[in-house]
């Protein structure tokens, strides 16, 4: 079911100055910010040969990565993005197994304009999972 890991996301109390350390630091190409409202987020993808890092900063008041950032002031891996083929399949064969898929299980346009959905953390280890439609 799992394709290719699409992004690790990492969440971020301050954009720029995560951006620029990506940028200027490591030597990565970074891309503009891009808000998010229904997310809650503002993100920066960082390109790498094989994979994308995710920055992410709250947008507005609601943001979920709000409460992660009082939990981890300094910030930190807040999920992993892995690409299905059928992300609707992949939903109803999670869901059948006792997964729990976050906001009431229907796809989100997530980032890269594609559907997108979150699995419960407490299923899968500790880690917050993304599902993007490949």
């Amino acid at each position: 079911m799992l394709g290719r890991v699409n992004h690790i996301a990492i969440a971020v109390p301050d954009l720029a100055a995560a951006t620029a350390a990506y940028r200027d630091s490591l030597g990565a190409a970074v891309s503009q910010p891009q808000p998010l409202p229904a997310h809650g987020v503002t993100v920066v993808f960082v390109e790498l040969p094989n994979t994308k890092i995710e920055l992410l900063q709250p947008l507005g008041q609601d943001s979920p990565i709000e409460a992660f950032l009082e939990k981890n002031p300094s910030g930190g891996m807040h999920h992993i993005c892995y690409e299905v083929d059928d992300i609707i399949l992949a939903r109803d064969r999670l869901l059948a197994a006792g997964s729990r898929v976050l906001g009431g299980g229907e796809p989100k346009t997530g980032a890269h304009g594609k559907p997108v959905l979150f699995l419960h953390p407490k299923d899968f280890f500790g880690t917050l999972i993304e599902l993007e439609q490949a």
